[in-house]
């Protein structure tokens, strides 16, 4: 058996392909089983988040359209219709029960701001004493489509919500049983129980991103279990037709595939510079780096490069020979730091005029790759 009975904080991510009906309609028959499940959770005194796919689906059955939009206007535009769609049906599901629900529609600029990141998590806080259910889905209508500045899916979204919010378990619930050794088509597939590190095996197993119905598949769950290891919060990967699947998960019941956390954790504040989006790059030496490792500062006769132009305050990728070895709090522009690259602590102040910091990251701003 799984312990799961005494935990109090639980992420619960439904996915498009399990919202949605075979004609394309929203499920909301599956919406009301979910809100069952929950309601009697938060009356046992949990606190339960849910991210919800199901948007773009709702948007597209409403604007009558053929078929899913596949360019990102006619998704943004199918999400802005559905979105109404899809609160409304969770409003009414949890209503039944005497329950409050609340929309919270986010982009990656709510996880990578530190003052929106604390926010949001207040914001959790609160609900959670009023026993109102936040739901949670990706603001597609203006999220900016760039490399790092979207989720990509509501796998990551429901990651990094877990992260913000201390949760001790994260439930993706799918249109699969689980993590299998190879695609679930093959007879030869086995279905994985329990994994207790994602090794680069575990990964492959991953295979590639979902249909054209979905952005994410087993790969994006595999980054979202990487992502919420090293919060100390467990992840099951389960069925979502499975009868009565949330409570048979927290009940103990072993079921779907567990991802065990990590036995090192990122702290709240290096789990937002962590994830954050960089806003550019230092490259360090060998020195530099095994300082990092030992738990020291960023000095500038450490750095070898800069790329990107940033503020100082902004988070920055710290790299070595072309792998990251760290994220970080900058105290000097990208301007500053090429100035004083290569340079002793010393000699900043002669450079630049005047010397804010010793230091170009200060080690409680840095979090390193784990």
């Amino acid at each position: 058996m799984r312990e799961f009975k005494d935990i109090k904080q639980i992420v619960i991510k439904v996915g498009a392909s399990v919202l949605a009906t075979q004609d394309g309609t929203l499920n909301k028959s599956y919406i009301r089983q979910v809100a069952k499940q929950v309601s009697k959770l938060i009356k046992q005194g949990k606190t339960v988040i849910i991210v919800s796919s199901g948007a773009i689906v709702s948007g597209a059955k409403s604007l009558k359209l053929d078929a899913m939009p596949r360019d990102i206007p006619g998704r943004q535009a199918a999400a802005a219709v559905g979105q109404s769609v899809l609160m409304e049906a969770w409003r009414a599901a949890f209503l039944t029960h005497g329950l409050q629900v609340a929309q919270i529609l986010l982009t990656y600029e709510a996880f990578s701001n530190r003052r929106t990141y604390i926010n949001l998590r207040n914001s959790m806080t609160i609900l959670a004493k009023y026993r109102t259910i936040p739901i949670i889905n990706e603001n597609d209508p203006i999220s900016v489509h760039e490399i790092e500045s979207t989720f990509g899916d509501n796998d990551k979204l429901s990651a990094l919500v877990a992260a913000n919010t201390d949760t001790s378990l994260l439930i993706l619930l799918t249109d699969v049983n689980g993590l299998y050794t190879k695609n679930p088509r093959h007879k030869d597939a086995e279905l994985i129980p329990e994994v207790e590190e994602i090794t680069s095996a575990i990964e492959k197993m991953g295979g590639e991103p979902g249909s054209w119905r979905t952005k994410g598949g087993m790969k994006s769950k595999i980054e979202a279990a990487k992502i919420v290891a090293h919060t100390n919060c467990a992840m099951i990967i389960a069925n979502a037709r499975e009868k009565n699947i949330i409570t048979r998960i927290i009940q103990g019941e072993e079921i779907g595939t567990l991802f065990k956390p990590s036995r090192s954790w990122y702290s709240n504040k290096e789990r937002w510079i962590r994830y954050s989006i960089s806003n550019g790059k230092i490259t360090i030496d060998q020195g530099a780096k095994t300082a990092l490792l030992n738990g020291s500062s960023l000095l500038p006769s450490g750095i070898i490069d800069v790329d990107g132009d940033f503020e100082a305050g902004s988070i920055i990728s710290i790299t070595h020979e072309g792998q990251e070895v760290a994220k970080g709090v900058v105290d000097y522009s990208s301007n500053e730091l090429r100035k004083i690259k290569g340079k002793q602590t010393d000699n900043i102040e002669k450079i630049l005029g005047y010397k804010n910091y010793d230091n170009a990251v200060r080690s409680e701003n840095i979090a390193l790759e784990q």
